[in-house]
């Protein structure tokens, strides 16, 4: 990246500015602005995240506030009510209350004297959920948003649930809430009320995760902030990106295709990071598009922002397996609509072992049969790609051994596709209670298996209807397994092969019990989104920028870090086990003499393959200290399961001065709901 000071405007910086709510509570705001705008008033552009502006964010913060600061805006960062030194607690994710503190942020920064009365929202991943839920209230200031790695779809495109299926990050992100909202402020903010505004937080927070189980199929509880419910509401332009590495690699093209508003996409190959920091790479001039589209949305300014393609994509070339990848090969490709009049759905027959030719004919009605050990899915990677510790999918040559496989002939030409693939199954099953796991890989001729794309289906979910129902063991159904979406591109000589696997631990909870999987030939099929490598790309004439930025704030490192992910198998108990280590060590901030550290620890294990064993638990422990302050928070959270219940066991302890001042013990047990 390059790192620019030269700015068109320069600017001034507020650390810490107190927003009043209209029921007493304030919230802290960091504010970059130019100097000028006490004079010209500027744009306000808000950024409204629950991940501490002072610390844990303030270096990533630093590299693309001050920069659209500096072309002409006031960038806004404000901590969610409960975070930080904002004041109340933080009780979960996307709360009406949330949104209303985002509406009345948004109306007292369009009354400040240096706002000329037009906001924009911009964010990753929770600041870019806000944004779009935000925007769909329609406060009279939004003009315009900025959205990556997001989803429109609380329920069914989200960490919690995948198809009706539970996803471990369920179990992760509720870990890592858990300990975020039970940080304290910090004292040289907020002076002597940071410990009685810790334990207001210890006090009133519960392990998230007993939420986030408490509802188990699609109700208000999801409909609420899911903007699918209506896309209708957003009435404001809306620029959308994410990477083909995240958890989050559909909803920009459901945006493009559902909207009716001025839009454009954007899908690289990176993981769970914006454009312009984004890995693997290449990364792009990410900050300067955002600052054309506010230039555009937010200034009037004719600049030609809503030229070219409606969507570009990163067409990914093929690679062998790993877990992590610097860069990505491939090339830009752009498409002038969504769905794009270059895609084709083409139906692939499903016969024994094979993917058939499109129209080929299948005369067997045979059924193909598999019971998967729990064992497949523990080269999954994670549902999104952090890329820290490397969480890419390994090689599926193992995972294929306990699934059921269908491949195509060695490719003649070179195959692209872009978009989500489905597979359309006519099955029966053992059990009223069954998943499938669908994986979709590229086989090089020496037999390595890149994993390109997956989907789940918890298959009592098979109508979709948010009324799950169970099966009948031994009835047929037909039932379609929707994959993420992708752009890849498959090399002449490769092979195309399709997985199926009725258990995928611990990417997804498994079902209560083994289940035997039959899918019967003929009337079973891949659908691929084909794009032929020959169609026109639609690309601007001017490619993306180098990215760039301003200089981030600096940090020390006191300790070093660690990173695991490690996978054990134990054949005389026969315990496996996935254990992730994720440690940055403790940093001093230099800018604020704070230090900081953060240690999360996760465990997925089962024994051989018993269903009701598996377990899954996060740990987490953050520190900050400053002289003789010394404040520690401990959670941990585990998940266990019989056939018909779940188990909650979580911790939360509060250290001062390593003198324990707060502990308290959650035991909790829910039904299982059809999963």
């Amino acid at each position: 990246m390059r790192y620019v000071s030269n700015l068109p405007h320069a600017t001034t910086e507020e650390e810490h500015v107190a927003v009043p709510m209209s029921d007493g509570v304030c919230l802290s705001a960091r504010i970059w602005r130019p100097v000028s705008s006490d004079a010209e008033p500027v744009p306000a552009v808000l950024e409204y995240i629950p991940y501490r502006k002072r610390d844990l964010s303030s270096v990533r913060d630093s590299v693309h506030h001050p920069y659209i600061a500096g072309h002409g805006y006031a960038c806004v960062r404000v901590d969610l009510r409960g975070t930080g030194e904002s004041e109340g607690v933080l009780a979960d994710e996307y709360l009406e209350r949330e949104q209303s503190d985002a509406e009345e942020i948004l109306a007292w920064l369009s009354e400040q004297p240096w706002c000329d009365g037009n906001t924009g929202m911009m964010g990753i991943s929770w600041g870019a959920f806000a944004a779009l839920q935000v925007a769909a209230r329609r406060p009279p200031s939004l003009r315009a948003i900025v959205i990556a790695s997001f989803t429109d779809d609380r329920y069914a495109d989200d960490m919690h649930y995948m198809g009706g299926a539970l996803l471990s990050d369920n179990l992760a992100e509720a870990g890592t809430m858990f300990a975020y909202a039970t940080c304290p402020p910090d004292p040289a903010v907020v002076g002597e009320r940071w410990r009685e505004m810790w334990h207001e937080r210890l006090e009133n927070t519960r392990p998230w995760a007993l939420a986030w189980l408490s509802h188990q199929r699609r109700d208000a509880y999801w409909q609420h902030a899911s903007v699918c419910e209506d896309y209708q509401a957003v009435q404001c332009p809306v620029l959308a990106s994410s990477g083909w590495a995240d958890g989050y690699s559909n909803a920009v093209t459901r945006l493009l295709g559902n909207l009716d508003v001025p839009r454009k996409g954007l899908i690289g190959p990176w993981s769970h990071k914006y454009p312009h920091l984004g890995e693997p790479g290449p990364a792009i001039g990410y900050l300067q598009e955002v600052v054309a589209w506010w230039d555009h949305w937010l200034k009037g300014i004719d600049n030609g922002v809503m030229e070219g393609p409606m969507l570009r994509t990163w067409m990914q070339d093929s690679v062998p397996p790993s877990t992590s990848y610097e860069s990505r090969p491939g090339r830009w490709v752009g498409e002038p609509a969504w769905p794009s009049p270059h895609v084709e759905p083409t139906a692939h027959p499903l016969s024994r072992h094979r993917i058939g030719a499109p129209g080929e004919a299948t005369s067997s009605k045979d059924a193909m049969t598999v019971q998967s050990p729990l064992s497949v899915g523990q080269f999954a990677g994670k549902w999104a790609s952090y890329n820290a510790p490397p969480d890419l999918p390994y090689d599926q040559r193992e995972e294929d051994g306990g699934s059921l496989v269908f491949e195509t002939d060695a490719l003649t030409e070179r195959v692209e596709i872009l978009g989500s693939p489905s597979v359309e199954l006519d099955l029966s099953v053992s059990e009223p209670v069954a998943m499938v796991a669908a994986r979709l890989s590229d086989v090089a001729p020496d037999g390595s298996a890149t994993r390109v794309t997956y989907g789940l289906l918890n298959l009592t979910h098979r109508e979709g209807t948010g009324v799950p129902e169970p099966l009948e063991p031994g009835a047929r159904y037909r039932a379609t397994v929707q994959l993420n979406g992708v752009a890849q591109a498959f090399p002449p000589g490769h092979r195309i092969r399709l997985s199926l696997s009725t258990s995928y631990w611990p990417l997804a909870w498994p079902p209560p019990r083994p289940v035997l999987l039959s899918v019967y030939e003929g009337t079973s099929s891949l659908t691929l989104p084909l794009r032929p490598a020959s169609a026109p790309d639609h690309l601007p004439q001017r490619p993306f920028d180098e990215p760039e930025g301003t200089e981030p704030l600096t940090t020390t490192r006191l300790t070093p870090p660690e990173q695991r992910w490690e996978v054990t198998r134990d054949l005389v108990g026969y315990r496996s086990a996935l254990e992730i280590v994720k440690d940055r060590g403790m940093v001093r901030y230099d800018d604020i003499g704070l230090d900081v550290g953060l240690r999360a620890y996760e465990k997925y294990s089962a024994v051989a393959d018993d269903f009701t064993s598996v377990s899954g638990e996060s740990a987490w422990t953050m520190h900050f200290r400053r002289d003789d302050w010394d404040v520690r928070v401990e959670t941990r959270t585990a998940l266990t399961s019989s056939e018909t219940e779940f188990f909650v066991d979580a911790t939360l302890d509060g250290y001062e001065n390593d003198r324990r001042v707060f502990s308290r013990t959650w035991n909790e047990t829910l039904p299982r709901d059809h999963l």
